[in-house]
């Protein structure tokens, strides 16, 4: 099934991303622990400062990511329905949409998909709306071909 091939791909993106952004708290907090033990005065402290705030953004993107695996938990593939929600995969007359998380473009048997967020663009312009319909991004009118 080409949702279960998707969402399986969006969970091993938003997995590499923990990990990476793990990684990146390890390395910054070791860092930090060098830094203390040196004593270099002004230049001590703008690397301590430096150290933190890596830190700090790396905590940000940690919950971002977090936030991402909760939404792709709430995935019900076998769910049915007639308007477009979550996990909703949106063929339209441009291209095919998996409504989850915003993963970019994956590929399933050799045909593109573009995984994106309920709160991105097209993703506010497609939620709720049913098959026929016609959304508007920029200047590009989109039609809703199916959704299943």
């Amino acid at each position: 099934m080409i949702k279960e091939a998707l969402l399986k791909q969006c969970f091993l993106f938003v997995n590499d991303k923990l990990s990476i952004i793990e990684t990146m708290m390890t390395e910054s907090h070791k860092a930090l622990e060098q830094e203390s033990k040196s004593s270099a005065g002004d230049k001590h402290e703008t690397g301590r400062a430096m150290l933190h705030l890596e830190m700090e953004k790396a905590s940000q993107q940690l919950e971002v990511a977090n936030q991402m695996k909760e939404t792709l938990q709430r995935i019900h593939l076998n769910s049915v329905s007639e308007k477009v929600k979550l996990g909703s995969l949106v063929t339209t007359d441009q291209v095919t949409y998996f409504l989850s998380v915003s993963a970019g473009q994956l590929e399933v048997t050799g045909k593109y998909y573009y995984a994106v967020s309920s709160s991105s663009p097209i993703g506010q312009l497609l939620i709720g709306k049913e098959k026929g319909a016609m959304v508007t991004l920029g200047t590009k009118a989109i039609k809703i071909l199916s959704i299943s």
